[in-house]
């Protein structure tokens, strides 16, 4: 009897289900970050923990799973071919984390995928074919991302003190609370998009100027790709991830009834593709 592993891999953690062939779930497991074009080493380490967790709760061996890996990076191809000839599992396909969290969103149904967390990526389904925007990691993309609402109030802060934008409460506060200009250029040097992430909370619970700027911008950006994706003017917008929620509430004047939650996880969607696989 085969067994079915599912993997969801992104930027601040992974995890792992492992199931017969029916579906009935056998195990699971959660590690670390599993993003394969920031940390290919990282991710498969993070990957294997997580698979091996499950597996032992499952008491299957790994080497024996027809795996399914949903993993941010995987939407360029030669990383993902790097990291399928490292993993040992008995039949491996490596898919977009966006397309798993798609699948396990909305089954087959037509309709967009907002995922919004510490990176961003969109997705959508019409008659069967997916098509993704962004993925493409923070230092060119990941637009309206929690990494990159806090790149844009930093940044804001900074401009403030070039005298560019009106400071406000908030970017004073900000400012004064990392010790000033400098003390921030000094954090952004080494800081990873997690770390960048850290800020973003903050631009939801005020009404300071700046806050609303900012998040003007990470508005006309979610709607602009949820647009550019939809099947049609009636087809279901579902949020994921940690600001999904946020977000969703924001554009719900805009997408009304069409906000949906989703049917599934990421991990339903990876192993409804695992079951695909394993059909003749």
């Amino acid at each position: 009897m085969p067994f079915l592993l599912g993997i969801d891999g992104g930027g601040t953690g992974c995890r792992a289900v492992l199931a017969d062939a029916a579906g009935r779930i056998l195990g699971q497991g959660r590690s670390g970050p599993a993003n394969i074009v920031t940390d290919l080493e990282g991710a498969r380490g993070s990957i294997l923990a997580a698979a091996g967790q499950a597996g032992a709760e499952a008491g299957v061996e790994v080497s024996a799973v027809h795996a399914v890996l949903g993993l941010a990076g995987a939407n360029l191809p030669d990383y993902a071919r790097r990291l399928a000839a490292l993993l040992p599992f008995a039949r491996s396909r490596i898919v977009s984390d966006a397309v798993i969290a798609l699948k396990g969103a909305l089954g087959e149904a037509d309709g967009v995928v907002a995922t919004i967390g510490t990176g961003s990526v969109f997705a959508g389904q019409s008659s069967g074919r997916v098509s993704q925007i962004g993925g493409w990691g923070f230092q060119l993309g990941d637009e309206a991302s929690g990494a990159w609402l806090g790149r844009a109030l930093l940044a804001r802060a900074l401009h403030a003190a070039d005298g560019l934008v009106e400071t406000s409460p908030l970017l004073a506060a900000l400012s004064g609370e990392m010790g000033g200009p400098e003390a921030i250029v000094d954090f952004a040097r080494s800081a990873s998009p997690a770390d960048f992430g850290r800020h973003a909370p903050r631009l939801f619970d005020t009404d300071d100027a700046a806050a609303t700027a900012i998040l003007a911008q990470a508005d006309a950006w979610i709607a602009r790709c949820i647009d550019r994706l939809a099947a049609g003017p009636a087809a279901q917008v579902t949020f994921l991830g940690g600001l999904g929620p946020l977000f969703a509430a924001r554009l719900a004047p805009r997408y009304g009834a069409r906000l949906r939650p989703a049917r599934g996880s990421a991990l339903d969607g990876a192993l409804l593709l695992a079951r695909q696989e394993g059909q003749p």
